[in-house]
């Protein structure tokens, strides 16, 4: 099961993990100094606007040493259509097994089970097969 884990969106309000149920989620751990991270950024964006309608939630998780200013500059810069999550005390990375590595990418499905880990730059177009079934789920 995805640890409920509970987190800030860059807007000020709290959520929790257990709050997505229902919905398949992809929670990537990036920084603004991660060159992978910045990479990737443009494909979980085309992800995550490709399922969206459907149920799909992203749930971008910057690293407690990412300065604050940067990740709203890099998200406003990027106009990032998902939810953007500063973990400040490193809290969200510790229940997810102590995340270390950027970027770090984690599938949760419907049910709130990990289904798939990815460490580094996952292949997209494996990982946008698997959204769909997860999604086609009942």
């Amino acid at each position: 099961m995805a640890p409920d884990a509970a987190f800030t969106r860059l807007d000020g309000s709290a959520a929790r993990i257990s709050h997505l149920q229902g919905k398949v989620v992809l929670v990537n751990f990036w920084a603004t100094t991660c060159t992978i991270c910045v990479r990737e950024m443009p494909q979980l964006v085309a992800t995550h606007q490709k399922f969206s309608a459907r149920g799909f939630e992203t749930l971008a998780v910057a690293m407690s040493y990412d300065p604050p200013s940067s990740v709203v500059n890099f998200t406003e810069s990027r106009r990032l259509p998902f939810t953007v999550v500063i973990d400040n005390t490193g809290s969200v990375a510790r229940s997810f097994g102590d995340v270390k590595l950027t970027p770090t990418t984690v599938l949760i499905n419907k049910r709130g089970e990990i289904v798939k880990r990815y460490v580094g730059e996952p292949d997209f177009a494996a990982m946008n097969q698997l959204i769909d079934a997860l999604l086609a789920e009942a």
